[in-house]
């Protein structure tokens, strides 16, 4: 008899076994999206300061090898990709880097995660277009050093970086080195709000009932710059 009803309920016992396991993935995968929410933080963005030491005439970057990454993100999926640097001076002092600029080039824009694929063109497209980075006005993106301390191995570089119409002055982790007469400036992955330079498109700082088709603010980008021998 015993055995009867435990056959009978043994369905309903496996249905919410299954129903367990799913809510244990789910939560899971969410405390997965919490941790890395919290963990990617924007750099914090005060008013443009004066420039100093200037390098803006020295134009000794290697435009072929010097290059910004770029990664944005929506709740469907994330692009990444490049734009190359369009001038660029580094001023090195007793084989140390004491000032720096670098003019990007934003008609360069290009999409690597989908390289080869017509989506690739679409979405360099819509980052060139007013809704964005208003490309056909603002040509150029540049980033200034204005001072740079020593922080264990690493740089803190602080610099203004100016895109569209807005300069802002930002601090991030970099290195410096030199292999055969080449120097290389590199920073960590650091992530700016672009609500802070005025680029609006499907960003909740500026529109309300965007349900799931918001586009992060944050941008995660970097630099790795490159002199000429």
């Amino acid at each position: 008899m015993e055995n009867k009803i435990y056959n009978l309920y043994l369905p309903l016992i496996k249905i919410k076994q299954i129903k367990m396991k799913k809510l244990i993935i789910l939560a899971i995968v969410f405390s997965a999206v919490l941790v890395s929410c919290k963990e990617k933080k924007k750099v914090e963005v005060k008013e443009e300061v004066e420039v100093i030491k200037t390098a803006s005439d020295l134009n000794n970057v290697d435009l072929t090898a010097s290059v910004l990454n770029w990664k944005g993100a929506k709740p469907t999926g994330e692009h990444n990709g490049t734009v190359t640097l369009k001038s660029g001076g580094i001023l090195i002092e007793d084989g140390v880097i004491t000032a720096g600029e670098f003019v990007v080039d934003m008609n360069t824009i290009t999409d690597l995660d989908m390289k080869g694929k017509p989506g690739a063109g679409k979405i360099e497209g819509h980052l060139k277009s007013a809704d964005f980075f208003e490309v056909e006005v603002y040509p150029t993106a540049k980033f200034v050093i204005t001072k740079i301390e020593e922080n264990g191995n690493k740089l803190d570089v602080t610099g203004n970086l100016n895109i569209k119409d807005v300069t802002k002055s930002i601090t991030i982790p970099a290195t410096f080195s030199e292999v055969d007469g080449i120097y290389v400036f590199k920073s960590d992955n650091f992530n700016i709000d672009r609500a802070d330079f005025n680029v609006k498109y499907k960003s909740k700082k500026f529109f309300d009932n965007l349900k799931d088709k918001f586009v992060n603010d944050l941008v995660e980008l970097s630099f790795e710059v490159k002199t000429t021998k």
